[in-house]
């Protein structure tokens, strides 16, 4: 299974309003702060997510999901951008706060964990770019 249904690609960037960026710390330097921005800059609520629990891109940040208040809204998308290694525990923590999706970038990919998302009703995209599927599925 590929995880990279066009229709939920499409449907996640289309008809999201907020995403949780788990791995979002404040180093402009990391992929996960550009991805944020881009998505941030074309109209969608981002909610940095990293131990340090810093605001970023002028977004209060958390040190976990579970830490976000339920008056910040429903968690449409939660973008885990951490190494393969340690996707599972955030993607296990995605479904526990009731994301309605999970989004694994470029080069992270946990099969099993995906599979345990789907199973629990959540849309699930892994090894896509959000900036390059924004692009091409608009």
């Amino acid at each position: 299974m590929g995880f990279a249904d066009v229709d939920v690609i499409r449907r996640l960037l289309n008809e999201s309003r907020t995403w949780a960026f788990v791995g979002l710390g404040d180093n402009p330097a990391r992929e996960v702060h550009t991805q944020a921005q881009l998505l941030q800059q074309r109209g969608k609520r981002i909610i940095p997510v990293h131990p340090s629990g810093a605001t970023v891109l002028g977004e209060r940040g958390y040190t976990s999901l579970a830490e976000i208040p339920a008056d910040e809204g429903p968690l449409d998308v939660v973008g885990v951008y951490r190494r393969a290694e340690h996707a599972g525990a955030a993607v296990d923590e995605a479904i526990a706060v009731g994301a309605r999706a999970v989004w694994l970038p470029l080069d992270v990919v946990d099969e099993a964990a995906a599979r345990r998302a789907q199973e629990a009703g959540l849309d699930v995209v892994m090894d896509r770019c959000p900036a390059v599927e924004w692009a091409l599925r608009r």
